[in-house]
């Protein structure tokens, strides 16, 4: 008998309070598709993952020394290398993407602290994290799911006493940063902040996780390779180098290699599938 085939991907915003904070909900399950290793790319977003029935196992970390294992809920900070994750030809959860502004409040701790690393979600935020990932088990489809991440992510950020947001220059700061996809220099975001160079670049580490140089790096990368997935069977390389501001296409391969470990052919070949499924979020 052949194996029913179960490809479900849903993606939502979050409540109205939640935004600017949460950017989305990514809902998945698969079930007898081909076996894959996904890589988890740089993106502006934390990554945080409850997983609904097996867990979801990582390959290769971020972090070269930590050891590859298997997650029932996963945390992640920013990085500038890729995650690697076996699909064993199934898998569900759901992904939420986290700006790192939205950490101290949601999360109880800055996005520095996480810089390049997974931990287990539950070590890192406590034992409602354990509560919540089982009443989504226990919820009977994705709508339901997606009120019990509203209802939690709302209950985290009641308890916030107005001390614990990110400072507003850096606030500024990271928003010119995306609102210019990358594109923007360090001295114009010192200048915003009023920071120096060098103290501008040390509470960014402490406060996002990257400097300001290499998260100007990962918001390009991540605009670049959404707007390449929206054409995944006719990319125009050059052209797409070119609107995001890379010198010219050996630029962008070089920047591929360096953030994902492939090249964007390579990357395209090995997510097409999920890229027309809709397991790739669009930009």
């Amino acid at each position: 008998m052949v194996a029913e085939v179960v490809d479900e991907a849903v993606r939502v915003l979050p409540a109205p309070p939640l935004r600017g904070l949460v950017g989305w909900y990514s809902g998945y399950r698969q079930r007898g598709v081909p076996a894959a290793t996904h890589r988890g790319l740089p993106s502006p977003w934390l990554t945080l993952i409850l997983t609904l029935d097996e867990p979801l196992s990582i390959a290769a970390h971020p972090d070269p020394g930590a050891a590859p294992g298997d997650y029932p809920t996963l945390l992640g900070g920013l990085h500038t290398s890729p995650a690697l994750i076996r699909i064993p030809g199934r898998q569900s959860g759901i992904q939420l993407a986290i700006s790192p502004l939205g950490a101290r409040v949601l999360l109880g701790l800055p996005a520095g602290e996480l810089a390049g690393i997974d931990v287990h979600a539950d070590d890192a935020l406590g034992p409602d994290v354990r509560e919540v990932h089982g009443r989504l088990r226990e919820a009977p489809d994705w709508p339901a799911r997606f009120r019990v991440l509203d209802d939690w992510l709302l209950t985290r950020l009641t308890r916030h006493d107005g001390t614990r947001t990110a400072a507003a220059p850096l606030t500024e700061a990271w928003r010119r940063l995306l609102a210019t996809g990358g594109r923007v220099r360090v001295e114009e975001l010192a200048a915003v902040t009023g920071y120096s160079d060098r103290h501008l670049r040390n509470r960014f580490r402490a406060e996002i996780g990257l400097t300001p140089k290499a998260a100007a790096r990962v918001v390009r990368f991540d605009l670049t390779r959404r707007r390449l997935a929206r054409r995944p069977d006719r990319p125009d390389l050059a052209a797409l180098a070119a609107d995001c501001g890379y010198a010219d296409q050996s630029h962008l391969d070089r920047e591929f290699a360096a953030l994902a470990s492939c090249t964007p052919s390579a990357w395209l070949a090995q997510e097409f599938r999920n890229i027309q499924s809709g397991h790739h979020p669009p930009a």
